[in-house]
Order: C-alpha cells, then sequence, then structure tokens
C-alpha cells in the first residue's frame, strides 16, 4: 500500500532555520489514532512502544540524503516493527526527528491498525523517490 506524504508547515520553516540535519539526525515513526493537521509541532496522543521489540524499535535507517541537480532526496530503509504484547489501534504514522525533537510529516493508514502479540508492521519507504525530496 502507498501512502500519501502529508508535510508539516512547521517541517519547511525548521529546514530554513537549520533545525534537521537530514543526513546525520536519528529520524523514528510515531503512532497516533488523532489525526494530524499541517500546522501541528508534535503528535498528540502518540503511543507508547513499550509492547513492541527491541531497544528502540521505532528508529528508521537513513540510507542516503542526497543531491541532483538542484532535487535533495531521503532515502530510508524500511522497518519492521513486531508487537511483544498488545499495541493499542493507530491509524497514523508520523515522522519526527528525534535528534531535534522536531516533527516532519505524517501518513494516514486509511484505517485502524491493531497490532496483537507477534503482530508484525513494515513501514516501507519510497526505495526510488525517498520518504521526501527537496526541489
Amino acid at each position: 500500500m502507498s501512502l500519501a506524504f502529508n508535510k508539516l508547515n512547521i517541517f519547511v520553516q525548521n529546514l530554513g532555520l537549520a533545525g534537521h540535519n537530514l543526513s546525520t539526525d536519528q529520524l523514528a515513526v510515531a503512532f497516533t489514532d488523532t489525526a494530524p493537521t499541517a500546522t501541528v509541532t508534535s503528535f498528540a496522543g502518540e503511543i507508547s512502544y513499550a509492547n513492541v521489540s527491541g531497544s528502540n524499535p521505532n528508529y528508521m535507517t537513513t540510507t542516503s540524503f542526497t543531491n541532483s541537480s538542484g532535487t535533495s532526496k531521503l532515502l530510508l530503509s524500511a522497518l519492521t516493527m513486531t508487537a511483544t504484547g498488545t499495541v493499542p489501534q493507530f491509524r497514523y504514522i508520523g515522522i519526527k526527528d528525534i535528534t531535534t525533537s522536531k516533527v516532519i510529516a505524517w501518513f494516514d493508514y486509511g484505517s485502524e491498525i491493531n497490532m496483537q502479540n507477534g503482530d508484525s508492521l513494515t513501514i516501507t519507504p519510497d526505495a526510488s523517490n525517498g520518504l521526501l525530496q527537496i526541489v
């Protein structure tokens, strides 16, 4: 399933104020059942990762942040998360910069996600176009 990228307004301002280093900052996903809007600066109702495997189970791995002919592209590896208990339901997946505590974007999964013990969810950013492009 391809999910539409929803940029947060504050992300553009933070870029202009050197609030992100997209090649080195640690990015992570955030789950919420509260619909974000373009004007949010944090994800309301963010769900704890207490019942997901791994010490930092929501951390994304940056593959590259490159520039070609004036277009910069952020590529991230796929992230698979496995429930080790019941995870509260969520519908929205946010992307945030853990290094700076700033939000970037969100995706609407389109329906509620309910993860039970042993269930896995894989988040796969576009391997060609990247999570985002800056032109």
